[in-house]
């Protein structure tokens, strides 16, 4: 399973990730921000203030997504260059 190394939340309800395969994908949250206790990250303050902790995404108040969640539905960032 992969791991979150890293996460830089976006204004627009992305999240960029940064997994141990070396990869850097970006997850779309907003479909998320409809369900549940997840409504409460619709305040972009409290989306912003996702931080990685065992091995995933995670937000005050034990909210998370699962790290093969966040794999499986992003998208590899295209390197520009």
């Amino acid at each position: 399973m992969e791991s979150v190394l890293k996460v830089l939340p976006r204004d627009d309800f992305h999240l960029e990730l940064w997994f141990d395969t070396e990869e850097h994908r970006v997850f779309d949250a907003r479909p998320y921000l409809e369900r549940g206790v997840f409504t409460c990250l619709q305040d972009i303050t409290l989306f912003k203030q996702a931080f990685v902790a065992l091995d995933t995404v995670c937000w005050p108040g034990n909210l998370d997504i699962a790290p093969e969640t966040l794999y499986d539905r992003s998208l590899p960032v295209q390197n520009q260059g």
